[in-house]
Protein backbone atom coordinates (compact mmCIF):
# COMPACT_ATOMS: atom_id res chain seq x y z
CA UNK A 1 0.00 0.00 0.00
CA UNK A 2 0.80 3.44 -1.04
CA UNK A 3 -0.87 5.74 1.63
CA UNK A 4 -1.12 9.41 0.88
CA UNK A 5 -2.17 11.78 3.71
CA UNK A 6 -4.41 14.65 2.68
CA UNK A 7 -5.77 17.70 4.34
CA UNK A 8 -9.24 18.57 2.42
CA UNK A 9 -9.97 22.02 1.86
CA UNK A 10 -12.59 22.28 5.16
CA UNK A 11 -9.62 20.28 7.16
CA UNK A 12 -10.81 17.19 7.10
CA UNK A 13 -8.11 14.58 7.06
CA UNK A 14 -8.41 12.52 3.61
CA UNK A 15 -6.35 9.11 2.97
CA UNK A 16 -5.93 7.61 -0.48
CA UNK A 17 -3.70 4.70 -1.83
CA UNK A 18 -1.99 5.41 -4.67
CA UNK A 19 -1.64 1.39 -5.26
CA UNK A 20 -5.36 0.71 -5.19
CA UNK A 21 -6.71 2.31 -8.42
CA UNK A 22 -10.62 2.41 -8.40
CA UNK A 23 -11.40 3.36 -12.03
CA UNK A 24 -9.81 5.37 -14.74
CA UNK A 25 -12.37 8.08 -16.47
CA UNK A 26 -12.58 10.02 -19.00
CA UNK A 27 -11.89 13.05 -16.77
CA UNK A 28 -10.40 11.56 -13.52
CA UNK A 29 -8.23 9.25 -12.07
CA UNK A 30 -10.06 7.59 -8.99
CA UNK A 31 -8.11 6.07 -6.09
CA UNK A 32 -9.57 4.08 -3.11
CA UNK A 33 -9.46 4.90 0.71
CA UNK A 34 -7.30 2.26 2.90
CA UNK A 35 -10.56 1.18 4.20
CA UNK A 36 -12.10 1.45 0.55
CA UNK A 37 -15.07 3.67 2.23
CA UNK A 38 -14.54 6.04 -0.06
CA UNK A 39 -12.86 7.43 -3.26
CA UNK A 40 -10.74 10.31 -4.11
CA UNK A 41 -10.96 12.16 -7.75
CA UNK A 42 -8.46 13.56 -9.33
CA UNK A 43 -9.11 16.00 -11.73
CA UNK A 44 -6.54 15.39 -15.23
CA UNK A 45 -6.60 18.60 -16.44
CA UNK A 46 -6.02 22.28 -14.43
CA UNK A 47 -9.02 23.18 -13.00
CA UNK A 48 -10.34 26.98 -13.60
CA UNK A 49 -11.32 29.38 -10.68
CA UNK A 50 -15.27 28.98 -12.39
CA UNK A 51 -14.76 25.09 -11.47
CA UNK A 52 -13.07 25.49 -8.54
CA UNK A 53 -15.92 27.61 -7.16
CA UNK A 54 -18.89 24.87 -8.61
CA UNK A 55 -16.72 21.94 -6.69
CA UNK A 56 -16.53 24.05 -3.59
CA UNK A 57 -20.53 24.78 -3.97
CA UNK A 58 -21.16 21.67 -4.59
CA UNK A 59 -19.74 20.28 -1.46
CA UNK A 60 -21.58 22.84 0.52
CA UNK A 61 -24.55 24.94 -0.41
CA UNK A 62 -25.87 22.65 -3.24
CA UNK A 63 -25.22 19.39 -0.86
CA UNK A 64 -27.24 21.33 2.41
CA UNK A 65 -29.74 22.61 -0.05
CA UNK A 66 -30.58 19.11 -1.18
CA UNK A 67 -30.56 17.14 1.62
CA UNK A 68 -30.83 19.03 4.61
CA UNK A 69 -34.39 20.48 3.66
CA UNK A 70 -37.52 18.11 4.40
CA UNK A 71 -37.57 14.84 2.60
CA UNK A 72 -33.57 15.02 2.37
CA UNK A 73 -32.62 12.37 4.25
CA UNK A 74 -34.55 9.86 1.93
CA UNK A 75 -33.23 11.04 -1.58
CA UNK A 76 -29.32 10.71 -0.33
CA UNK A 77 -28.80 7.34 -1.35
CA UNK A 78 -30.07 8.28 -5.10
CA UNK A 79 -26.75 10.30 -5.59
CA UNK A 80 -23.48 9.74 -5.10
CA UNK A 81 -22.81 13.09 -3.83
CA UNK A 82 -19.06 14.66 -3.14
CA UNK A 83 -18.04 15.50 0.24
CA UNK A 84 -15.06 17.17 -0.04
CA UNK A 85 -12.21 18.95 -1.94
CA UNK A 86 -8.75 18.40 -1.86
CA UNK A 87 -5.17 19.26 -3.36
CA UNK A 88 -2.79 16.90 -4.30
CA UNK A 89 0.98 18.11 -6.00
CA UNK A 90 2.31 14.83 -6.83
CA UNK A 91 5.66 16.16 -7.69
CA UNK A 92 4.53 17.24 -10.73
CA UNK A 93 1.98 19.63 -10.67
CA UNK A 94 -1.01 20.39 -8.24
CA UNK A 95 -4.13 18.24 -8.83
CA UNK A 96 -7.59 18.84 -7.88
CA UNK A 97 -9.36 16.17 -6.51
CA UNK A 98 -13.11 15.21 -5.15
CA UNK A 99 -13.74 12.77 -2.42
CA UNK A 100 -17.23 10.87 -3.15
CA UNK A 101 -18.45 7.65 -1.22
CA UNK A 102 -17.78 4.18 -2.33
CA UNK A 103 -20.93 2.87 -4.54
CA UNK A 104 -23.33 0.65 -2.29
CA UNK A 105 -22.33 -2.92 -3.20
CA UNK A 106 -25.98 -3.53 -4.91
CA UNK A 107 -24.63 -1.57 -7.55
CA UNK A 108 -21.89 -4.06 -8.53
CA UNK A 109 -22.57 -7.28 -10.28
CA UNK A 110 -23.17 -10.48 -7.98
CA UNK A 111 -22.80 -12.98 -10.49
CA UNK A 112 -22.13 -14.35 -13.80
CA UNK A 113 -19.43 -12.72 -16.42
CA UNK A 114 -19.70 -9.18 -15.02
CA UNK A 115 -19.06 -10.35 -11.41
CA UNK A 116 -17.80 -7.63 -9.51
CA UNK A 117 -18.31 -5.02 -12.04
CA UNK A 118 -20.57 -1.60 -11.80
CA UNK A 119 -24.08 -1.73 -12.96
CA UNK A 120 -23.98 0.74 -15.35
CA UNK A 121 -27.28 1.58 -16.41
CA UNK A 122 -26.44 0.86 -20.14
CA UNK A 123 -26.86 -3.13 -19.80
CA UNK A 124 -30.10 -2.85 -18.71
CA UNK A 125 -31.16 -0.31 -21.17
CA UNK A 126 -30.76 -2.24 -24.72
CA UNK A 127 -31.98 -5.66 -25.57
CA UNK A 128 -28.50 -5.79 -27.95
CA UNK A 129 -26.74 -5.93 -24.58
CA UNK A 130 -29.31 -7.66 -22.22
CA UNK A 131 -29.89 -10.35 -24.54
CA UNK A 132 -26.58 -11.17 -25.31
CA UNK A 133 -24.66 -10.61 -22.08
CA UNK A 134 -26.67 -10.94 -19.02
CA UNK A 135 -28.06 -13.93 -17.59
CA UNK A 136 -31.84 -14.20 -16.51
CA UNK A 137 -31.06 -13.87 -12.70
CA UNK A 138 -29.77 -10.28 -13.28
CA UNK A 139 -32.20 -8.81 -15.24
CA UNK A 140 -34.67 -8.26 -12.86
CA UNK A 141 -38.35 -7.74 -13.56
CA UNK A 142 -40.83 -5.04 -15.31
CA UNK A 143 -42.20 -3.71 -12.23
CA UNK A 144 -38.71 -3.13 -10.94
CA UNK A 145 -37.78 -1.30 -13.57
CA UNK A 146 -40.59 1.20 -13.44
CA UNK A 147 -39.42 1.74 -9.57
CA UNK A 148 -35.91 2.23 -11.27
CA UNK A 149 -37.13 5.02 -13.08
CA UNK A 150 -39.13 6.58 -10.02
CA UNK A 151 -35.92 6.95 -8.11
CA UNK A 152 -33.77 8.36 -11.40
CA UNK A 153 -37.06 11.14 -12.00
CA UNK A 154 -37.02 11.79 -8.17
CA UNK A 155 -33.87 12.63 -7.87
CA UNK A 156 -33.59 14.98 -10.89
CA UNK A 157 -36.29 16.40 -9.85
CA UNK A 158 -34.17 17.55 -6.70
CA UNK A 159 -31.52 18.90 -8.24
CA UNK A 160 -33.86 21.20 -10.99
CA UNK A 161 -35.73 22.34 -7.98
CA UNK A 162 -32.68 23.56 -6.68
CA UNK A 163 -31.88 25.38 -9.88
CA UNK A 164 -29.23 22.34 -10.73
CA UNK A 165 -29.00 21.03 -14.03
CA UNK A 166 -27.50 17.52 -14.63
CA UNK A 167 -26.26 18.55 -17.98
CA UNK A 168 -24.79 14.88 -19.11
CA UNK A 169 -27.36 12.53 -17.53
CA UNK A 170 -27.32 8.47 -19.20
CA UNK A 171 -26.79 5.26 -18.84
CA UNK A 172 -23.32 5.75 -18.27
CA UNK A 173 -23.69 8.19 -15.37
CA UNK A 174 -26.53 6.04 -13.53
CA UNK A 175 -25.79 2.92 -11.54
CA UNK A 176 -28.78 1.23 -11.35
CA UNK A 177 -29.97 -2.24 -9.40
CA UNK A 178 -32.84 -3.87 -11.07
CA UNK A 179 -33.40 -6.92 -8.98
CA UNK A 180 -33.90 -4.23 -6.10
CA UNK A 181 -35.58 -1.09 -8.24
CA UNK A 182 -32.69 1.22 -7.03
CA UNK A 183 -30.50 3.65 -8.69
CA UNK A 184 -28.00 6.04 -8.10
CA UNK A 185 -26.74 9.24 -10.09
CA UNK A 186 -22.87 9.69 -10.64
CA UNK A 187 -20.34 12.05 -11.34
CA UNK A 188 -22.21 15.43 -9.64
CA UNK A 189 -19.07 17.32 -10.35
CA UNK A 190 -20.09 19.07 -13.46
CA UNK A 191 -23.52 19.67 -12.14
CA UNK A 192 -24.96 23.18 -14.36
CA UNK A 193 -26.30 26.24 -12.71
CA UNK A 194 -27.39 28.56 -15.37
CA UNK A 195 -25.96 32.32 -15.43
CA UNK A 196 -23.14 31.02 -12.99
CA UNK A 197 -21.98 27.89 -13.73
CA UNK A 198 -21.79 26.82 -17.20
CA UNK A 199 -22.00 22.89 -18.87
CA UNK A 200 -18.22 21.39 -19.11
CA UNK A 201 -19.76 18.73 -21.56
CA UNK A 202 -22.47 18.72 -23.78
CA UNK A 203 -23.91 14.90 -22.72
CA UNK A 204 -23.36 11.47 -24.08
CA UNK A 205 -24.63 10.72 -27.50
CA UNK A 206 -27.55 9.33 -27.86
CA UNK A 207 -28.91 11.49 -25.11
CA UNK A 208 -27.75 15.26 -26.18
CA UNK A 209 -31.07 16.86 -26.68
CA UNK A 210 -31.64 17.71 -30.67
CA UNK A 211 -31.51 21.43 -30.00
CA UNK A 212 -27.82 21.38 -28.56
CA UNK A 213 -26.84 18.89 -31.49
CA UNK A 214 -28.00 21.36 -34.45
CA UNK A 215 -26.29 24.50 -32.78
CA UNK A 216 -22.99 22.87 -31.52
CA UNK A 217 -20.64 24.14 -34.31
CA UNK A 218 -21.87 27.78 -33.45
CA UNK A 219 -19.68 29.97 -31.61
CA UNK A 220 -19.65 29.51 -27.78
CA UNK A 221 -21.02 33.33 -27.30
CA UNK A 222 -23.79 33.16 -30.07
CA UNK A 223 -27.31 33.71 -28.78
CA UNK A 224 -28.40 31.05 -30.66
CA UNK A 225 -26.50 27.90 -29.51
CA UNK A 226 -27.92 25.17 -26.82
CA UNK A 227 -26.30 24.30 -23.84
CA UNK A 228 -27.45 21.77 -21.44
CA UNK A 229 -29.33 22.87 -19.16
CA UNK A 230 -32.89 21.78 -17.54
CA UNK A 231 -34.63 21.31 -20.87
CA UNK A 232 -32.21 19.40 -21.89
CA UNK A 233 -31.88 17.11 -18.54
CA UNK A 234 -36.02 16.47 -19.42
CA UNK A 235 -35.04 15.18 -23.26
CA UNK A 236 -32.08 12.59 -21.41
CA UNK A 237 -34.69 11.59 -18.32
CA UNK A 238 -38.05 10.91 -21.17
CA UNK A 239 -35.00 8.65 -23.25
CA UNK A 240 -34.41 6.90 -20.15
CA UNK A 241 -37.48 6.09 -19.24
CA UNK A 242 -38.06 4.74 -22.87
CA UNK A 243 -34.99 2.72 -22.82
CA UNK A 244 -35.22 1.47 -19.20
CA UNK A 245 -39.28 0.33 -19.98
CA UNK A 246 -39.00 -0.78 -23.65
CA UNK A 247 -35.03 -1.39 -24.30
CA UNK A 248 -34.61 0.50 -27.64
CA UNK A 249 -33.58 4.12 -28.35
CA UNK A 250 -36.91 6.20 -29.17
CA UNK A 251 -35.21 7.96 -32.20
CA UNK A 252 -33.02 5.42 -33.31
CA UNK A 253 -35.01 3.69 -35.92
CA UNK A 254 -34.85 3.10 -40.12
CA UNK A 255 -34.15 6.66 -41.61
CA UNK A 256 -31.03 7.66 -43.16
CA UNK A 257 -30.43 11.25 -43.09
CA UNK A 258 -27.33 11.65 -44.71
CA UNK A 259 -26.10 8.27 -46.81
CA UNK A 260 -22.37 9.93 -47.88
CA UNK A 261 -21.51 10.97 -44.53
CA UNK A 262 -22.26 8.97 -41.50
CA UNK A 263 -21.07 11.75 -38.90
CA UNK A 264 -23.47 13.84 -40.54
CA UNK A 265 -26.03 11.05 -40.67
CA UNK A 266 -26.13 11.01 -36.32
CA UNK A 267 -26.25 14.76 -36.31
CA UNK A 268 -29.14 15.06 -37.83
CA UNK A 269 -30.60 11.80 -37.03
CA UNK A 270 -30.28 12.82 -33.28
CA UNK A 271 -30.48 16.48 -33.63
CA UNK A 272 -32.41 18.64 -36.72
CA UNK A 273 -34.08 15.41 -38.52
CA UNK A 274 -34.79 13.79 -35.09
CA UNK A 275 -38.09 11.83 -35.32
CA UNK A 276 -39.92 9.22 -32.71
CA UNK A 277 -39.77 6.05 -34.08
CA UNK A 278 -43.60 5.35 -32.91
CA UNK A 279 -44.43 8.14 -34.21
CA UNK A 280 -48.55 7.58 -34.70
CA UNK A 281 -48.36 9.73 -38.22
CA UNK A 282 -45.02 9.70 -39.96
CA UNK A 283 -43.28 6.27 -40.49
CA UNK A 284 -40.66 7.65 -41.80
CA UNK A 285 -37.65 6.65 -38.89
CA UNK A 286 -39.87 2.96 -37.83
CA UNK A 287 -37.32 0.31 -37.85
CA UNK A 288 -36.83 -1.81 -40.57
CA UNK A 289 -37.00 -5.40 -38.80
CA UNK A 290 -34.72 -6.67 -41.64
CA UNK A 291 -32.20 -4.83 -40.14
CA UNK A 292 -32.22 -5.87 -36.32
CA UNK A 293 -30.23 -8.57 -34.95
CA UNK A 294 -31.60 -11.43 -33.27
CA UNK A 295 -30.28 -10.11 -30.26
CA UNK A 296 -32.33 -6.87 -30.71
CA UNK A 297 -35.85 -9.06 -30.81
CA UNK A 298 -38.26 -9.25 -29.35
CA UNK A 299 -37.95 -5.51 -28.10
CA UNK A 300 -36.89 -3.89 -31.45
CA UNK A 301 -40.32 -4.91 -32.63
CA UNK A 302 -43.00 -1.75 -32.38
CA UNK A 303 -45.40 -3.52 -34.18
CA UNK A 304 -45.65 -6.27 -31.22
CA UNK A 305 -44.53 -4.54 -28.56
CA UNK A 306 -45.47 -0.84 -28.98
CA UNK A 307 -45.17 1.97 -26.18
CA UNK A 308 -48.64 2.04 -25.88
CA UNK A 309 -47.98 -1.12 -23.40
CA UNK A 310 -46.69 0.92 -20.62
CA UNK A 311 -50.62 2.55 -20.14
CA UNK A 312 -52.02 5.43 -20.55
CA UNK A 313 -50.04 7.92 -17.88
CA UNK A 314 -46.48 7.26 -19.82
CA UNK A 315 -47.96 7.04 -23.03
CA UNK A 316 -48.99 10.63 -22.35
CA UNK A 317 -45.65 11.79 -21.40
CA UNK A 318 -43.88 9.90 -23.87
CA UNK A 319 -45.83 11.60 -26.67
CA UNK A 320 -44.90 14.64 -25.05
CA UNK A 321 -41.48 14.10 -25.24
CA UNK A 322 -41.14 12.41 -28.91
CA UNK A 323 -43.56 14.26 -30.48
CA UNK A 324 -44.28 17.83 -29.38
CA UNK A 325 -41.78 18.65 -27.52
CA UNK A 326 -38.70 16.71 -29.41
CA UNK A 327 -38.31 19.90 -30.94
CA UNK A 328 -39.31 22.71 -28.95
CA UNK A 329 -38.03 21.97 -25.50
CA UNK A 330 -41.19 24.03 -23.17
CA UNK A 331 -43.37 20.85 -24.26
CA UNK A 332 -41.11 18.25 -22.72
CA UNK A 333 -42.50 17.11 -19.28
CA UNK A 334 -40.81 17.41 -16.12
CA UNK A 335 -39.09 15.26 -13.99
CA UNK A 336 -42.06 15.70 -11.35
CA UNK A 337 -44.40 14.63 -14.13
CA UNK A 338 -42.55 11.92 -14.51
CA UNK A 339 -42.63 11.00 -11.30
CA UNK A 340 -46.46 10.96 -10.62
CA UNK A 341 -47.05 8.93 -13.81
CA UNK A 342 -44.36 6.35 -13.03
CA UNK A 343 -46.00 5.84 -9.47
CA UNK A 344 -50.05 6.17 -11.09
CA UNK A 345 -48.35 3.11 -13.39
CA UNK A 346 -47.50 0.63 -10.62
CA UNK A 347 -50.97 1.16 -9.90
CA UNK A 348 -51.89 -0.56 -12.90
CA UNK A 349 -49.95 -3.77 -12.72
CA UNK A 350 -50.53 -7.03 -13.02
CA UNK A 351 -48.59 -10.31 -12.23
CA UNK A 352 -48.39 -12.42 -15.44
CA UNK A 353 -50.21 -15.80 -14.81
CA UNK A 354 -47.16 -17.56 -16.72
CA UNK A 355 -44.24 -18.27 -14.34
CA UNK A 356 -41.94 -18.34 -17.32
CA UNK A 357 -42.04 -14.58 -18.38
CA UNK A 358 -39.07 -13.15 -17.99
CA UNK A 359 -41.27 -9.65 -17.25
CA UNK A 360 -42.81 -11.10 -14.61
CA UNK A 361 -45.63 -8.42 -14.90
CA UNK A 362 -47.35 -5.63 -17.40
CA UNK A 363 -49.62 -2.79 -17.55
CA UNK A 364 -53.42 -4.07 -17.08
CA UNK A 365 -55.26 -2.56 -20.51
CA UNK A 366 -58.76 -3.77 -19.13
CA UNK A 367 -59.23 -4.47 -22.82
CA UNK A 368 -62.01 -7.47 -23.70
CA UNK A 369 -59.09 -10.20 -24.04
CA UNK A 370 -56.23 -9.00 -21.96
CA UNK A 371 -52.77 -10.44 -21.93
CA UNK A 372 -49.30 -9.78 -21.19
CA UNK A 373 -47.58 -8.07 -23.96
CA UNK A 374 -44.01 -9.52 -23.19
CA UNK A 375 -44.70 -13.35 -23.40
CA UNK A 376 -48.68 -13.34 -24.78
CA UNK A 377 -50.18 -15.31 -21.83
CA UNK A 378 -53.57 -14.37 -21.67
CA UNK A 379 -55.55 -13.23 -18.10
CA UNK A 380 -58.62 -15.17 -17.51
CA UNK A 381 -59.63 -14.52 -13.68
CA UNK A 382 -61.53 -11.59 -12.99
CA UNK A 383 -60.74 -8.87 -11.09
CA UNK A 384 -61.38 -5.49 -8.73
CA UNK A 385 -60.40 -2.06 -10.30
CA UNK A 386 -60.43 0.56 -7.45
CA UNK A 387 -61.72 3.66 -9.31
CA UNK A 388 -60.78 6.63 -7.19
CA UNK A 389 -63.25 10.00 -6.72
CA UNK A 390 -62.90 12.93 -4.36
CA UNK A 391 -64.95 15.64 -3.58
CA UNK A 392 -62.90 19.44 -4.42
CA UNK A 393 -65.23 21.01 -1.38
CA UNK A 394 -66.74 20.12 0.99
CA UNK A 395 -69.83 20.01 -0.63
CA UNK A 396 -70.72 18.95 -4.08
CA UNK A 397 -70.49 16.27 -6.03
CA UNK A 398 -67.30 13.34 -5.87
CA UNK A 399 -65.15 13.90 -9.12
CA UNK A 400 -63.22 11.47 -11.25
CA UNK A 401 -59.38 11.73 -10.37
CA UNK A 402 -58.45 9.49 -13.46
CA UNK A 403 -56.43 7.31 -11.14
CA UNK A 404 -57.00 3.74 -10.61
CA UNK A 405 -55.88 0.38 -8.71
CA UNK A 406 -55.43 -2.59 -9.88
CA UNK A 407 -55.94 -5.68 -7.35
CA UNK A 408 -54.36 -8.62 -7.14
CA UNK A 409 -54.02 -11.38 -4.92
CA UNK A 410 -52.49 -10.05 -1.68
CA UNK A 411 -51.69 -6.89 -2.82
CA UNK A 412 -51.31 -3.94 -0.41
CA UNK A 413 -53.73 -0.78 0.06
CA UNK A 414 -51.82 2.35 1.19
CA UNK A 415 -52.45 5.19 2.67
CA UNK A 416 -51.72 7.27 -0.53
CA UNK A 417 -54.40 5.44 -1.97
CA UNK A 418 -57.09 6.59 0.29
CA UNK A 419 -56.20 10.25 0.99
CA UNK A 420 -54.93 12.16 -2.06
CA UNK A 421 -53.02 14.60 0.37
CA UNK A 422 -50.54 11.83 0.87
CA UNK A 423 -47.95 11.57 -2.09
CA UNK A 424 -45.85 8.24 -2.27
CA UNK A 425 -42.47 10.51 -2.69
CA UNK A 426 -39.21 11.60 -0.95
CA UNK A 427 -41.55 13.61 1.68
CA UNK A 428 -43.73 10.93 2.67
CA UNK A 429 -43.56 10.16 6.75
CA UNK A 430 -42.54 6.81 7.77
CA UNK A 431 -45.93 6.21 9.47
CA UNK A 432 -47.56 6.59 6.08
CA UNK A 433 -45.55 4.08 4.05
CA UNK A 434 -47.26 1.05 5.79
CA UNK A 435 -50.08 -0.48 4.38
CA UNK A 436 -54.05 0.01 5.75
CA UNK A 437 -55.46 -2.78 3.80
CA UNK A 438 -55.16 -5.56 2.09
CA UNK A 439 -56.39 -8.32 -0.78
CA UNK A 440 -57.41 -11.59 -0.77
CA UNK A 441 -58.91 -13.93 -3.55
CA UNK A 442 -61.08 -16.45 -1.33
CA UNK A 443 -63.19 -19.25 -2.81
CA UNK A 444 -64.30 -17.62 -5.96
CA UNK A 445 -64.69 -13.90 -4.14
CA UNK A 446 -62.66 -10.91 -4.14
CA UNK A 447 -61.96 -8.95 -0.77
CA UNK A 448 -60.50 -6.18 0.74
CA UNK A 449 -59.53 -6.38 4.61
CA UNK A 450 -58.95 -3.36 6.20
CA UNK A 451 -56.19 -3.66 8.53
CA UNK A 452 -56.00 0.21 9.81
CA UNK A 453 -58.10 2.57 7.53
CA UNK A 454 -59.76 5.01 9.74
CA UNK A 455 -63.05 4.84 8.49
CA UNK A 456 -63.68 2.68 5.70
CA UNK A 457 -67.66 2.63 5.14
CA UNK A 458 -69.80 0.87 2.25
CA UNK A 459 -72.49 3.29 0.65
CA UNK A 460 -73.60 1.21 -1.91
CA UNK A 461 -77.03 0.96 -0.55
CA UNK A 462 -79.02 2.44 2.09
CA UNK A 463 -78.25 1.90 4.72
CA UNK A 464 -74.77 2.17 4.94
CA UNK A 465 -72.34 -0.43 6.72
CA UNK A 466 -69.26 0.60 8.15
CA UNK A 467 -66.18 -2.24 8.02
CA UNK A 468 -64.23 -2.31 10.99
CA UNK A 469 -60.73 -2.72 11.61
CA UNK A 470 -59.86 -6.61 10.78
CA UNK A 471 -62.98 -7.34 8.98
CA UNK A 472 -63.63 -7.78 5.26
CA UNK A 473 -65.21 -6.26 2.54
CA UNK A 474 -66.06 -8.22 -0.61
CA UNK A 475 -65.14 -6.04 -4.22
CA UNK A 476 -68.37 -6.74 -6.47
CA UNK A 477 -69.20 -4.41 -9.21
CA UNK A 478 -70.17 -1.29 -8.74
CA UNK A 479 -69.33 -1.21 -4.76
CA UNK A 480 -68.72 1.93 -3.36
CA UNK A 481 -66.53 2.36 -0.70
CA UNK A 482 -65.70 5.81 1.43
CA UNK A 483 -62.62 5.95 3.15
CA UNK A 484 -61.83 8.67 5.80
CA UNK A 485 -57.95 9.35 7.17
CA UNK A 486 -57.78 12.38 9.47
CA UNK A 487 -60.81 14.30 8.01
CA UNK A 488 -59.96 13.53 3.96
CA UNK A 489 -62.51 12.05 1.99
CA UNK A 490 -61.72 9.69 -1.04
CA UNK A 491 -64.31 7.48 -2.78
CA UNK A 492 -63.48 4.10 -4.50
CA UNK A 493 -65.89 2.45 -7.32
CA UNK A 494 -65.16 -1.37 -8.09
CA UNK A 495 -65.24 -2.22 -11.64
CA UNK A 496 -64.77 -6.14 -12.04
CA UNK A 497 -62.50 -5.93 -15.15
CA UNK A 498 -62.47 -9.11 -17.43
CA UNK A 499 -65.59 -10.31 -16.34
CA UNK A 500 -66.73 -13.09 -19.26
CA UNK A 501 -69.92 -13.75 -17.45
CA UNK A 502 -70.78 -9.60 -18.24
CA UNK A 503 -69.32 -9.30 -21.46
Amino acid sequence: MNIIKLNALDGTQIEFDKDSQAGCGAMKDVYFSPDKSYVVGFFRKPQDNNSRERLQTIVTNYKKMLFENEGGKNIESLFCWPTHIVEYNDGNKVKIGVVCPTYDKKFFFASGKFKGKEQEGKWFASAKLRNKFLESDVKGNWLNYLQVCIKIARAVKRLHAAGLAHSDLSYKNILINPLSGDACIIDIDGLVVPGKFPPDVVGTPDFIAPEVLETMELEKNDKNKKLPQRSTDQHALAVLIYMYLLYRHPLRGGMVCDPSDSDNDEKLLMGKEALFIEHPTNNKNRPLLSSLSKDELPQGNIDLLPYTLVGPYLKELFDRAFIKGLHNPRERPTADEWERALIKTVDLIQPCPNPKCEAKFFVFDNTKYPKCPFCGTSYEKTLPVLNFYYKPRSKGNFMNENIRLMVFEQQSLYKWHIDRNIFPNEKIKDCDRKPVGDFHFIKGKWWLVNRNIEKLVDVTTEPHVEILKKQKVELTEGRKLLFSNNGNLRLAIVQMANDKKRK
